[in-house]
């Protein structure tokens, strides 16, 4: 999956090949080798991808892993440069990406239900086509355990301001925290992961 070269242009104009293409270089601020991805990698270095030191969406959004096979701790990408590891993640646990997919943005409307218990039970928090960087501020003081997506695709962080873990909610039903990644079931700010198709700003950028 990874090349050193540019698709042909017959490929280009397939669906969903033209759709997703993310570059990564082997070094920070886009220094030496770079490889480029149009679809799901499950192992980078298998790829012969030996680091990523830093990423250039052109088209997006992805989602990266710590661990092959699309495991551990995950890193959402939208279209834009990151020019080194804390700029796509400020957990600080590992700056280790191994697997990469693109992620399917494929309505406009977003409306996601996170509960206080597993099987969507206990308290919960409603949002509709909102970012709500505090659940805390909404007066949701819970922790969250299962979560339902109706529609739109969504990043879920583990503290306030969307800082720490990272946890991507497509469309479908997560009984319990570990259907998401998370080890602990704490989100306290969710956003909407947008794309150009829908919103011509397309990209999301934190504020430092």
């Amino acid at each position: 999956m990874a090349t050193d070269h540019q698709i042909p242009a017959s490929k280009q104009q397939q669906p969903g090949s033209s759709a997703f293409k993310l570059v990564i270089y082997e070094q920070e601020n886009f220094q030496g080798h770079c490889h480029e991805l149009t679809g799901p990698c499950n192992d980078l270095q298998e790829a012969g991808v030996e680091k990523v030191g830093s990423i250039l969406v052109l088209c997006g959004p992805w989602v990266g892993y710590e661990q092959a096979s699309c495991k551990g701790e995950q890193y959402v990408f939208e279209k834009g440069e990151y020019p080194r590891w804390d700029s796509w993640t400020n957990s600080r646990r590992s700056d280790t990406i191994v697997a990469f997919r693109p992620i399917k943005v494929d309505s406009q409307e977003h409306k996601i239900v996170l509960y206080e218990n597993p099987s969507f039970a206990g308290k919960k928090i409603e949002i509709i086509d909102d970012d709500v960087p505090s659940f805390h501020a909404h007066g949701y003081q819970e922790k969250v355990s299962s979560v339902r997506v109706q529609s739109g695709t969504w990043v879920g962080y583990q503290y306030p301001g969307y800082r720490g873990f990272q946890y991507l909610f497509e469309k479908r039903e997560y009984k319990d925290s570990g259907e998401f990644g998370a080890q602990i079931p704490q989100i306290q700010s969710v956003r909407r992961i947008r794309d150009m198709q829908w919103h011509q700003r397309g990209a999301f950028h934190p504020v430092n």
